[in-house]
């Protein structure tokens, strides 16, 4: 049997209507009754509908005449009229979901467009996007004049970001990133086999038993100190339009009690990268991020290498993060290598002192005027992430070097005492306080949905 795509057509009438139609490329030998649109497919997009000028108030639902040659292959709409005036007419709307196996110059060519436009309106694209990442669900829209050129072209990518591509006299593109909100929700839960299983339970992202134990991986033993019974408060961020979550959720604050000690963990909002771990209310380590918001993908130590297949000492802390996404000094040194090494890619290293150094590896780009010798203070924009180098993808590799050997990132002192300059001032205390009050009252205005989560 004979399988059909559908594309929605949608045209931009009177009074605010839409006339809407489905409509499918002709199959040869198939009898006329099987070419009567369908409903609409689920997956389809809701079409815009814009109103039309309407001379003396008078109604007309127009729909678009034949295209030219140019988009031929689809069925020819027709004109119904509900009052005799005349309407400017725009053009068609053609939008569909990517399926499995598709191109984008292969759903073009079902609209109908020409070969030379195709490989345009790719072009357009491609300097936005690379279209090598097409996936299915992405979602395609076309728009074309009443005679048949290409007016318009959206790609909707992931987490809501849209490629526009217009088509006329020039060319022109961008990127259109939706307006999100930040909500901010707490949690509350009491461990009994693992933490993985009591986040997961409650609802809360399970991933964040990740992050806890990357953070408190050197202090506290996550799998084998908890005996049952501890408690495990929450505060995180979430990225929202409409009901829909943009991105990875992220930590803002922990606290976990084990009876005997507390352990707190305070991410940064204020752009200074500054992660602060605290035991009893005490500082007991600084670890300024090189990469804000970033997701921490592997820690220090040895591992099964991700390309290689071998087990290898991680000599870093590897950062999950989109390409091009800045990168800072975690502490103010000196620039000593700017260049590119091996598996590392582009590096930027930073000595510190006589003894210490940071590594910055993978990167994609440097900033012009970054130069060796030159001064830098903790929070300078020294790269961006990239996949240069032995990578399986966008990420920031992080090493700290003490006369010459890797340390543990997370736990060093040495680059933990070069960026705590701060800590006797009392602003980690004040920090502290504030994350402790917002999630107080995030978990007092609880909803009371469930008796494991308030948000």
């Amino acid at each position: 049997m004979m399988k059909l795509r559908y594309w929605v057509t949608g045209v931009m009438v009177v009074c605010g209507m839409p006339v809407v139609a489905a409509i499918a490329p002709t199959a040869t030998g198939m009898p006329p009754e099987m070419l009567r649109a369908p409903p609409l497919p689920q997956q389809s997009l809701p079409i815009a509908a814009e109103p039309a000028a309407v001379p003396g108030g008078t109604e007309s639902l127009v729909v678009q005449p034949p295209l030219s040659s140019q988009a031929s292959g689809l069925s020819t709409p027709r004109k119904v009229e509900t009052a005799s005036s005349e309407v400017e007419q725009t053009g068609i709307i053609l939008s569909r979901r990517i399926e499995p196996g598709e191109t984008l110059d292969a759903i073009l060519a079902e609209a109908g467009l020409s070969a030379p436009v195709r490989a345009e309106a790719a072009l357009a694209l491609g300097a936005e996007y690379d279209l090598r990442r097409l996936r299915p669900g992405h979602e395609v829209e076309v728009a074309i004049a009443l005679d048949g050129t290409l007016e318009r072209l959206a790609l909707s990518v992931d987490e809501g970001v849209t490629i526009e591509a217009f088509f006329g006299e020039t060319t022109a593109t961008r990127v259109v990133q939706p307006e999100a909100e930040t909500v901010t929700r707490a949690g509350e839960v009491r461990i009994e086999s693992s933490v993985y299983a009591a986040l997961d339970t409650a609802g809360i992202p399970a991933r964040f038993a990740v992050d806890l134990a990357q953070m408190l991986g050197h202090t506290v033993d996550l799998r084998r100190e908890l005996n049952g019974g501890e408690t495990l408060r929450l505060l995180w961020r979430e990225a929202r339009v409409g009901k829909n979550i943009i991105g990875q959720p992220q930590l803002a604050f922990a606290a976990l009690d084990l009876e005997d000690e507390l352990y707190e963990v305070v991410w940064p909002d204020d752009g200074s990268g500054r992660a602060t771990i605290y035991r009893d209310g005490e500082v007991l380590h600084v670890f300024a991020q090189p990469v804000e918001g970033a997701r921490l993908s592997s820690v220090f130590g040895r591992r099964t290498h991700p390309i290689y297949g071998n087990v290898r000492m991680h000599t870093g802390v590897d950062f999950a993060a989109p390409q091009g996404t800045p990168v800072y000094a975690t502490a103010p040194g000196s620039i000593g290598y700017i260049g590119w090494r091996d598996g590392y890619g582009r590096i930027v290293e930073i000595t510190h002192g006589s003894d210490t150094v940071t590594r910055y590896a993978h990167l994609s780009a440097v900033p012009d005027g970054l130069a060796e010798g030159q001064r830098v203070d903790t929070g300078r924009l020294i790269g961006n992430v990239g996949a240069t180098g032995t990578a399986t993808g966008s990420n920031l590799h992080y090493e700290v070097l003490v006369d010459g050997r890797p340390t543990n990132p997370l736990s060093n002192d040495q680059i933990a005492n070069v960026a705590e300059t701060d800590t006797q001032n009392g602003i980690e205390q004040a920090r502290l306080r504030a994350a402790r009050a917002l999630l107080e009252s995030r978990l007092t205005q609880g909803d009371g949905h469930t008796p494991h989560e308030r948000s």
